[in-house]
């Protein structure tokens, strides 16, 4: 059996860490082109803004703070970024990593000290799912600091696969067609909540994250039972993906293209008023045809899904 010579075995090496270098890159530029596209396609982020990312510790988040500090040295326009984590004492929680990190990148940043974990674990009885009432908390005191710092866009880390659980886990358990949105008004009516990571794919988050070697912390340090709902519809999805490559793409890509005639919300469509007038309309009813599902290809509206290259 031969042995490669040493001089192959570098040359060897050299290449494949070529190759990973490459697909490292690629995977930034991906990213970049899909947070630019979301915030594109949704305007969420002007001249002048200041934008609030929302940093827990996890990848994704992780993901969002580095991807928007490399896009605001690449905008035609000016805005500012500020890094916000809520370190709200749960046991265990290493209080130095995130100062630490950010730190490091030389960007402004401000570590909230609220004590939520106290009241949660009060409230809630053991055993029982806390994330409910820890989300209603946490907000209010994110929209506080928001005003603080005088922060007109809060940004989240939710990606692609975030807002179809949401969606399904809202049609499922809540009887509504009700998704994630890559923008809102906040509930109090004073915020705009971006979601600039809405095209990207948790598993380029995942991947992205061992790239970088983000300091991930531990997201189950409240001992709060996992939210078995959504790891259900979670493992539905990935199921789905791996037995029916671009069913869970074109579910996504229905949530940008909705025609309320062929659906049944009165409040969103008005039936009671509608009348005949001749027009011919390509989403017509086409209850007659081989295959109901279809939907013209040029219908306006749909977001073209982003290949990976």
């Amino acid at each position: 059996m031969s042995v490669a010579s040493p001089a192959a075995q570098t040359a060897a090496s050299g290449k494949a860490a070529e190759k990973i270098a490459l697909e490292n890159n690629k995977l930034h530029k991906r990213l970049c082109r899909l947070v630019g596209q979301a915030i594109g396609d949704f305007n969420m982020i002007e001249d002048g803004d200041k934008v609030m990312v929302c940093l827990s510790g996890g990848k994704d988040s992780y993901a969002l703070l580095d991807i928007l500090l490399t896009l605001r040295e690449r905008a035609p326009i000016h805005f500012d970024v500020v890094a916000v984590n809520l370190d709200q004492k749960q046991p265990g929680f290493p209080e130095d990593v995130l100062p630490t990190y950010l730190t490091g990148l030389g960007i402004p940043f401000h570590i909230e000290n609220q004590d939520t974990y106290s009241i949660v674990k009060r409230l809630i009885p053991e055993g029982k799912t806390t994330c409910s009432l820890c989300s209603r908390l946490r907000r209010g005191i994110l929209y506080r600091v928001a005003d603080e710092l005088g922060c007109n866009k809060i940004a989240l880390g939710h990606h692609r696969d975030d807002i179809l659980e949401t969606f399904f886990l809202n049609m499922f358990f809540g009887g509504k067609l009700k998704g994630m949105p890559a923008k809102l008004v906040s509930d109090d009516g004073k915020h705009m909540v971006i979601r600039p990571m809405a095209y990207v794919k948790e598993e380029d988050t995942e991947r992205y994250a061992e790239v970088k070697n983000f300091p991930i912390i531990p997201c189950n340090l409240c001992g709060s039972q996992e939210n078995l709902q959504r790891k259900h519809i979670k493992g539905m999805l990935r199921e789905w993906e791996k037995k029916h490559p671009g069913r869970v793409e074109n579910i996504y890509s229905s949530l940008s293209t909705v025609v309320p005639s062929h659906l049944m919300d009165r409040e969103l469509f008005s039936f009671t008023d509608l009348q005949i007038d001749g027009v011919a309309n390509p989403l017509g009813d086409i209850a007659f045809d081989e295959d109901p599902c279809s939907t013209p290809a040029t219908v306006p509206g749909i977001i073209p899904l982003q290949r990976d290259l």
